[in-house]
């Protein structure tokens, strides 16, 4: 039926835009009201003349992205510099020695150093995996090698692997797998995260030769 057909194309053309637009604003709306509260909070105990100035301030639209986004850009001109390393080395210490605070600061500092280090290997290559059983097959992306006791009880020729579940990659497994039972994938990180969340509805574009798997043991 053609109404149906061309109910169907209209959604398909409009619907990535739709939640583009939708995660976008909710975005600006987060960090509005978490700037919005802070100025609320300074325009309260500052003098009137100021107040209501610095309450006008918080109902800028998009204000709260902006300002974030260049407290980030300040932070990381601060950080490079000599003066700036020794604040934050400070600032490390501190934290580290709070009780229970450390141990989530420190788990979470080491997470996003591993993440967004430039000369790490974490969620760059995109990989081929048996699971949840011999036969099965999902994607899965490596995190790196074990190491420590870990690597001393299964040895040197593992991978650390992550496997992100469908339609939410947020969440996953972490598993450490024999190398040579993971198939390295010649796709990007972003096409296989769209194959995992599309549930393979969108396969990633290619022309290169397909690889062979290795047959379940």
């Amino acid at each position: 039926m053609p109404f149906k057909k061309y109910m169907l194309t209209g959604l398909m053309v409009w619907l990535p835009l739709a939640i583009t637009i939708w995660v976008l604003t909710w975005l600006v709306k987060s960090l509005d009201g978490v700037l919005g509260g802070v100025l609320y909070g300074i325009a309260a105990v500052a003098p009137a003349s100021m107040g209501s100035s610095i309450s006008r301030l918080a109902n800028i639209p998009g204000l709260g992205v902006l300002f974030v986004a260049t407290f980030m850009l300040v932070t990381g001109a601060l950080v490079s510099n000599v003066a700036g390393r020794w604040l934050h080395k400070q600032w490390d210490g501190l934290f580290t020695r709070i009780p229970i605070v450390k141990s989530i600061y420190n788990s979470v500092k080491k997470v996003s150093d591993t993440l967004f280090s430039s000369n790490g290997n974490a969620f760059r290559t995109a990989l081929l995996i048996q699971y949840p059983r011999a036969g099965s097959w999902t994607i899965a992306f490596q995190t790196g090698t074990p190491t420590g006791e870990v690597a001393s009880h299964l040895g040197t020729d593992f991978v650390s692997v992550y496997v992100p579940t469908t339609p939410n990659p947020t969440s996953g497994f972490f598993l450490m797998l024999p190398r040579a039972d993971v198939v390295e994938l010649d796709m990007s990180v972003d096409q296989a995260l769209t194959y995992v969340i599309s549930m393979g509805s969108v396969p990633p574009a290619t022309h290169l030769p397909v690889k062979a798997v290795p047959k379940p043991s």
